[in-house]
């Protein structure tokens, strides 16, 4: 007889980046550097003295640095400070730009027109701030002109104006390859 079909009831488990506080009772510090919402210092005092100061004022008692001597604490709101530690993040993600490689693909033999076209469409591509990966693709015995390839690529790169060339022209099998980027 077979077994029934069984759920996995396991929740995922999210990657979260974010920093885990010791909040109230879970401070297991004995002496506390108290510190307010504002930044002012109420000075050295026990766990307890600093859990009742942040009852009295409605707000929670949050280790900030734990291996300070004596650990400081924070009388804020907790989840007022949580929301503004995630902002901070978001704000900081959003200055970082990945740089994306583009592709643009050539043959040996490509009309002028085409290869004006390319060669503007890669200029584009590098004021964007993105690098750009040249693949000139040998076909039938095309592959004989490896020689060839190599110096219209370079061309190619010559004509695209002034850029770092990250991997210069190499033969990876029927392919001519090289990664440029705008210089900065």
């Amino acid at each position: 007889m077979r077994t029934p079909y069984r759920r996995n009831f396991h929740r995922p488990v999210q990657n979260t980046n974010r920093r885990i506080y010791a909040t109230n009772l879970r401070i297991e510090a004995p002496e506390l550097r108290v510190i307010t919402a504002n930044g002012e210092q109420l000075g050295i005092m026990s766990r307890q003295e600093a859990l009742e100061q942040a009852q009295a004022q409605g707000l929670d008692l949050v280790l900030i640095a734990e291996k300070a001597q004596p650990p400081v604490a924070k009388i804020i709101d907790f989840k007022k400070f949580l929301y503004q530690e995630e902002k901070k993040a978001k704000e900081a993600k959003k200055g970082i730009k990945k740089s994306i490689v583009k592709d643009i693909k050539l043959s040996l033999f490509i009309a002028p027109g085409d290869k004006e076209r390319l060669l503007e469409k890669g200029r584009e591509f590098l004021e964007e701030g993105n690098q750009l990966r040249l693949n000139l693709t040998l076909r039938g015995r095309e592959v004989m002109k490896k020689d060839m390839a190599i110096q219209m690529l370079t061309d190619f790169i010559a004509a695209l104006g002034e850029v770092n060339i990250a991997k210069p022209p190499t033969v990876e099998g029927r392919v001519v390859r090289s990664v440029v980027s705008r210089k900065k």
